[in-house]
């Protein structure tokens, strides 16, 4: 079983291989337009250009302006190079959300959120960077807190030449921390370590039916050869760590960060392969849903084992949440989705789970 231990935080260094920016285009009530302002501050204006009210879900996503979440994209090299994020990706729990969780937009209104790269981005060669945002955001209808589904968003691409020693001299929005604080003991311990076990386990099978190409087209849009490598790599990878006495994540129960808000079931610093599950995931999920596609513990921690560079970089990102979300999304982009293979392996686990209940039953 995983081990636990608190460790010294490294600096951030990585390189990660960029990513298709082109998702697929659907009608959406969203404009969402980039404009510099400043050596790497960037404004980012959302429209609704539709006929009614929106509520969008503002936590953890690029209208999040509490947590250091990513928001924009950003790439070097002529865009051949995605300069890696330093913040965290969280994963909430998408039930009970309150009113604060939303940004409401009446028809025809405009929202503008102020992103500093340099805060989450090392920009500090200087030189030239492309910058977007896109993925998918989801909504409520006005006067409701329920998600009703996502929109699918997609900005200019913005090309800023950044001057790199002013860059340098922007507070990051996450320090080192070399004390971590206590982390997971007692019960919190037990319920982690069964956690890690069952996401072993499910990983494991999930792997092993991404290899034969099992209902890959569902959830991965191909199931080609490379798509069997790629999905079956990375939960095999998933796998080891989450049963590994010697894995690549740090596991915690403390939150160094102050990421555990409202609804926040866990978070992952990805190239610190740091992970924090907040009070929430203890309380407030089953071990193992016994529902298709339902939140529970073991997948919540292959989702962010997903996020986690050392585990298999690059780490996956966060473009759509729960199966309506992630299965509209594109192969590319299902691809680098930690909830894709969340998704993916609770349904190759529930479904055999499901038909043994009926023949017991």
């Amino acid at each position: 079983m995983k081990g636990f231990t608190q460790f010294s935080l490294v600096a951030l260094v990585a390189s990660v291989t960029a990513v298709s920016v082109n998702i697929n285009k659907r009608e959406s009530p969203l404009s969402i337009v980039l404009s510099r302002s400043g050596n790497t501050e960037v404004k980012v204006a959302v429209t609704n250009n539709g006929a009614k009210t929106l509520n969008l879900l503002s936590k953890g996503t690029f209208l999040d302006e509490v947590n250091p979440v990513e928001k924009v994209n950003v790439y070097s090299n002529s865009g051949t190079t995605k300069v890696p994020f330093e913040g965290i990706k969280i994963r909430l729990l998408t039930s009970g959300l309150s009113s604060d969780d939303f940004l409401t937009l009446r028809a025809g209104e405009m929202k503008e959120v102020t992103v500093e790269t340099a805060a989450l981005h090392t920009l500090n060669d200087g030189g030239d960077f492309d910058v977007f945002a896109k993925g998918l955001l989801p909504y409520a209808e006005a006067n409701s807190t329920e998600l009703a589904g996502n929109l699918g968003y997609e900005s200019n691409k913005l090309t800023m030449s950044v001057d790199g020693p002013v860059a340098a001299t922007v507070a990051k929005e996450i320090t080192k921390r070399t004390t971590l604080g206590s982390s997971c003991t007692g019960t919190k311990l037990r319920v982690i370590q069964a956690a890690l076990s069952n996401c072993q386990k499910q990983a494991s099978a999930a792997a092993s039916a991404a290899k034969a190409g099992s209902k890959l087209n569902t959830y991965f849009k191909s199931a080609s050869a490379s798509t069997k490598r790629e999905v079956s790599g990375r939960l095999s990878a998933v796998a080891k760590d989450c049963g590994s006495t010697s894995s690549k994540t740090s596991t915690n129960c403390n939150d160094p960060y102050n990421g555990c808000a409202s609804n926040v079931l866990a978070y992952t610093v990805p190239t610190r392969n740091f992970i924090t599950y907040c009070d929430i995931f203890f309380s407030a999920l089953p071990a193992v849903a016994t529902a298709c596609h339902g939140q529970d513990q073991a997948t919540t921690v292959l989702h962010e084992e997903t996020h986690a560079d050392g585990v298999y970089s690059p780490g996956t990102d966060d473009l759509g949440y729960g199966f309506a979300a992630a299965s509209a999304l594109s192969k590319a982009d299902a691809l680098n989705n930690a909830d894709s293979y969340a998704l993916y392996a609770n349904g190759k686990w529930i479904a055999p789970f499901e038909a043994e209940m009926r023949i017991t039953s």
